[in-house]
C-alpha cells in the first residue's frame, strides 16, 4: 500500500480529475437501493478531499452529476439532489477548516432552485479560501459543453469579435466552462470501467488515464497516493521523445 511519504511533493499532478463510479454496484453487492451507495459514497468524498489538499494538489474536479443522469428513475434523481444540498451544507465547514475553495462546473441552471441556492451560498462562503481548488462538475456533460462553446464562438463571430480563421485553440477552451482552470494531468476512474464516459473531453488531451477496481464507496486516500505514484512513475513527453524530455532535465540540472 502506497504511504504519503511515498508521494513525490514536487511532482504532483496540478490537476487530479476523478469519475466517482461504482456507488450502485456496491450499494447491490450489499442487498441494498443504489441511493444506499451514493450515501456512503460521501465519505470517499471527504477522505479524497481532505487527502488532496493535505498534498497541496490545487485543483481536483469530481464528476458529481452528468447530464445523461438525469434519465435515471426520478426517485433516484430526487434522492441525489436532496444528498447533494445535505452535503454541500454538511461539509462546508470542513473545507473551510481545509482551506478549500469550492467550484462549479456545468449547467448549473438546470438544477432545482434549492440546490442552486446552496451551492452558491457554499460557493461563496469559500471564494477567499487559497488551497486547494475543488470543481464540482454537476449537470455536466462533455457534449454539452463542446455544443455551447461553439455556439459561443459562433455568436462571437456573428457579433464581428474576430474572424472564423482567428479561431485557436486558445480562444475554444476560453469559451468552455473551465476556462479559468487548468487542463487535468491526471484523470481517475474507479469501478473497473475503463471509459471516459463523456468527461471533460477536450481538457484531457494529454492527461494521464488511471483505472482502478475499487467501487467509489470503497476509495480512499491510499487509493489516490496509488494513482499519483502511478503518475509520478511515468513519462510525459507531450508528442516529444524519451531522449527530448532527458535533455530537458539535464539542461534544468
Amino acid at each position: 500500500m502506497i504511504t504519503k511519504e511515498q508521494i513525490a511533493s514536487k511532482h504532483l499532478p496540478g490537476h487530479i480529475a476523478i469519475i466517482m463510479d461504482g456507488n450502485g454496484r456496491w450499494a447491490r453487492q450489499k442487498g441494498n437501493p443504489r441511493v444506499f451507495g451514493h450515501k456512503n459514497g460521501v465519505a470517499a468524498v471527504r477522505d479524497t478531499v481532505e487527502a488532496s489538499a493535505e498534498l497541496g494538489v490545487k485543483y481536483l474536479t469530481l464528476y458529481a452529476f452528468s447530464t445523461e443522469n438525469w434519465n435515471r428513475p426520478r426517485t433516484e434523481v430526487d434522492a441525489l439532489m436532496s444528498l447533494l444540498v445535505t452535503t454541500i451544507n454538511k461539509e462546508t465547514k470542513t473545507l473551510m477548516d481545509n482551506n478549500v475553495r469550492l467550484l462549479a462546473i456545468g449547467d448549473l441552471e438546470s438544477l432545482p432552485a434549492n440546490v442552486a441556492k446552496n451551492l452558491k451560498a457554499a460557493i461563496e462562503k469559500t471564494s477567499t479560501n487559497t488551497g486547494l481548488n475543488l470543481v464540482l462538475a454537476l449537470s455536466y456533460s462533455a457534449r454539452w459543453e463542446i455544443v455551447n462553446a461553439v455556439k459561443k464562438i459562433a455568436a462571437d463571430v456573428a457579433a464581428k469579435k474576430f474572424v472564423v480563421n482567428d479561431i485557436d485553440n486558445e480562444i475554444f477552451s476560453n469559451a468552455l466552462t473551465t476556462c479559468n482552470i487548468p487542463d487535468p494531468e491526471l484523470l481517475i476512474r474507479t469501478s473497473g470501467e475503463n471509459r471516459i464516459s463523456n468527461f471533460l473531453l477536450w481538457q484531457i488531451a494529454y492527461a494521464e488515464l488511471y483505472f482502478t477496481p475499487t467501487l467509489w464507496p470503497d476509495f480512499r486516500r491510499e487509493h489516490l497516493y496509488a494513482a499519483i505514484a502511478d503518475y509520478q512513475g511515468r513519462e510525459r513527453r507531450f508528442g516529444k521523445t524519451s531522449e527530448q524530455i532527458s535533455e530537458n532535465v539535464n539542461a534544468k540540472g
